[in-house]
């Protein structure tokens, strides 16, 4: 069995696309998985499978809770690769992000660098965007423009949750 790591967009934000995570680990133990761990309420999961989940899993979801999200699956391997090719200081969790991307962007750099505040910092490498924004993300031009600029989607999660999901894979 390999240890994968799901990544949900959008859920539980705001008071919409509500999905409890024991309600999650419910139905991926229900497909399947083993080991199913979640971290915080933002949809960050840690399982064991035969197979990668995919589509079954947000039709499930969908029919569950009215809504189908986004997710992004990376192979143990293709996580560690992520966290190995950060190029920002590993102690700096809260201002450092790693967006998770769909699919090998498009970028248009000339918009990426207009909408970078003078602080902010990034990096592309394969499907990772790293960003670090040592004034914060709340009211970034870039992060709010990230996709369009982009042309895929993608999902983000700050240094500090990404060292606790490698804590956990490690743990598997």
């Amino acid at each position: 069995m390999k240890t994968y790591i799901l990544l949900f967009r959008g859920i539980n934000v705001g008071g919409r696309n509500i999905l409890p995570m024991a309600d999650l680990r419910l139905l991926l133990q229900q497909n399947g998985f083993d080991a199913v761990r979640t971290y915080i309420q933002s949809g960050n999961v840690i399982l064991k499978g035969k197979s990668k989940p995919g589509e079954s899993v947000l039709r499930e979801i969908e029919a569950g809770f009215g809504f189908r999200p986004e997710m992004i699956v990376l192979g143990e391997d293709e996580f560690d690769a992520a966290v190995k090719h950060n190029p920002y200081d590993l102690a700096d969790g809260k201002s450092v992000h790693f967006y998770f991307l769909q699919h090998e962007p498009q970028p248009d750099r000339a918009k990426l660098m207009a909408l970078a505040s003078e602080t902010e910092r990034f990096e592309i490498k394969g499907k990772v965007f790293y960003l670090q924004a040592p004034d914060g993300i709340g009211r970034s031009k870039l992060v709010a423009g990230l996709e369009k600029c982009l042309g895929v989607p993608a999902t983000g999660r700050n240094l500090n949750t990404i060292n606790k999901l490698r804590q956990m894979t490690e743990e598997a």
